[in-house]
């Protein structure tokens, strides 16, 4: 099984990285092979709207840091994203390569019934940290992103979210949680 881990903070050991790692760590004791991108680490542009991927190519023509994550995540069983709420949404890093992705959808996406070019049945794991303790603030940050991806065919969806989080590590003390991520890797790569 191949998981890509796509982590969005730009606080490299921040709480939503962390969680990735934990599942990405109990993914690979079961055998996955796991590839982390830290797209605040990678010098990519967002999607240039050229619509060369809608044209004469099936790729998007960007040539930058991010080509190498879009080839992973089409190689992928398993992507994991995972973002910290910053201005009440995913960062902008992680925002930017959603927009690439773009390039993943047919040209005639809006009337085909198989719309996107990706392989069907990937699962999507969306980890989702914020400070705000109330679970309901920033509540539909993951079906945006749940719609988004079933409509790229994803079989399956899940949710990891750790709310009142702010200092870095502080997601370590919901064991809840950390315990969470374990276990949906572990279910996933059983």
């Amino acid at each position: 099984m191949k998981i890509t881990s796509i982590l969005g903070s730009p606080r490299t050991k921040g709480n939503s990285a962390t969680l990735a790692r934990e599942f990405c760590e109990t993914a690979r004791q079961n055998g996955a092979e796991v590839r982390e991108f830290v797209l605040n680490k990678l010098n990519f542009k967002g999607c240039q709207g050229c619509l060369a991927c809608k044209a004469d190519k099936d790729r998007c023509v960007v040539q930058d840091d991010l080509t190498e994550v879009l080839d992973a995540v089409r190689e992928t069983d398993v992507l994991v994203l995972a973002s910290p709420v910053y201005y009440t949404d995913i960062t902008a890093q992680l925002k930017a390569f959603i927009d690439r992705t773009f390039s993943f959808l047919k040209p005639d996406f809006e009337t085909n019934p198989d719309p996107c070019r990706l392989e069907k049945g990937k699962t999507l794991v969306f980890i989702q940290t914020q400070g705000d303790e109330n679970e309901a603030s920033f509540d539909n940050i993951y079906p945006k992103l749940q719609m988004f991806f079933l409509f790229y065919g994803f079989g399956a969806t899940h949710l990891i979210r750790a709310c009142g989080v702010n200092d870095l590590g502080e997601v370590n003390q919901k064991l809840e949680i950390v315990q969470q991520a374990r276990d949906l890797a572990q279910t996933l790569t059983s």
